[in-house]
């Protein structure tokens, strides 16, 4: 496991994402999207498992998930569980907000 760090405390945290809308970044040589709901931030593969689309491009519903552009799988942000579509469940990454910014903890 490795641990990564953006931010230095929660408003830049809130700056850098706004809500409903995914963001790329690349840590160490892994691209992640991350999007924050209120207060939550979800970490997850930035591909979709089906064919290997772009969910940088996904949307997110209401119901906390993002919808695959190419084919509108769904995946649950929080547990990566897909929700619609024949599929994978996708890869999610436990991101934890505190006072120092944000850590994301990847395998």
């Amino acid at each position: 496991m490795r641990d990564f760090y953006l931010g230095g405390s929660i408003s830049e945290v809130f700056e850098m994402l706004p809500e409903y809308r995914v963001k790329k970044v690349k840590l160490g040589t892994r691209e992640i999207g991350l999007v924050r709901i209120g207060e939550r931030i979800y970490g997850f593969s930035a591909f979709c498992p089906h064919r290997g689309a772009s969910l940088i491009q996904g949307s997110i519903n209401s119901q906390g998930e993002i919808i695959c552009p190419l084919h509108q799988y769904r995946f649950e942000l929080k547990t990566g569980q897909a929700t619609a579509g024949d599929c994978a469940d996708l890869q999610t990454y436990p991101c934890q907000l505190s006072e120092i910014g944000l850590k994301i903890t990847l395998p």
